[in-house]
């Protein structure tokens, strides 16, 4: 894989609940209103295979299956999105915009799982080679006030994640804090504590700041 593309990849992270991903089709329909070129997808998912990968993976019946398993189905959905859909976007010079990457299973499989950070960023690197994020916006709330949004939330999907409990999204803000120190010039912190209004401002003026 090459490290000279064209585009520029931005990622969104953060805790369940932190209102991310609808910050985040704002942020792109902005993009697109400027005109820019922008690629707006997410992991795991993306395209048919990662999508497959992702039922499995959060399905709320498969409560037995191995941490392990676990990040090896992320980083294996995560090849086949970067190989399918991100890389030619990026090499055709678009903005890329991904609803989660890496730093997800840094955080929710190293971290909160107890993989260990370096253990899950080694499988991760297999999967990624050398293209890393060139900005992650990460979106910080405390698991008490983004499990309580998720709950007031009338028809949101239950997946195998919202089943874990507090203690273990209290150890996933914490991943996200180590996995941040690996790359912190990568990362922007965003209150996501702060009316949703504010967050998408606060964001807006950091994604245009680094694009």
């Amino acid at each position: 894989m090459t490290t000279r593309r064209k585009g520029k990849f931005i990622t969104v992270e953060g805790g369940d609940g932190a209102g991310k991903s609808t910050v985040l089709v704002r942020l792109y329909e902005e993009l697109v209103r400027r005109g820019m070129d922008v690629l707006l997808t997410r992991e795991p998912g993306g395209i048919d295979i990662a999508e497959q990968i992702r039922g499995i993976i959060l399905n709320p019946a498969h409560t037995q299956m191995d941490k392990r398993t676990e990040a090896l189905l992320y980083a294996a959905s995560r090849r086949q999105h970067l190989a399918e859909k991100v890389l030619p976007a990026l090499e055709a010079g678009k903005i890329v915009l991904c609803d989660r990457f890496i730093d997800s299973s840094l955080a929710y499989q190293g971290h909160a799982r107890g993989l260990g950070i370096e253990a899950v960023y080694a499988i991760n690197r297999f999967a990624v080679e050398d293209c890393i994020p060139d900005t992650t916006l990460l979106f910080d709330v405390t698991p008490e006030v983004g499990l309580a949004r998720i709950n007031a939330t009338n028809g949101r999907e239950v997946n195998r994640l919202d089943l874990e409990d507090l203690h273990f999204h209290e150890r996933v803000r914490e991943g996200y804090q180590l996995a941040m120190q690996l790359d912190p010039k990568r990362f922007v912190v965003i209150d996501a504590e702060q009316p949703i209004e504010q967050v998408y401002e606060a964001a807006l003026a950091a994604l245009l700041a680094r694009l």
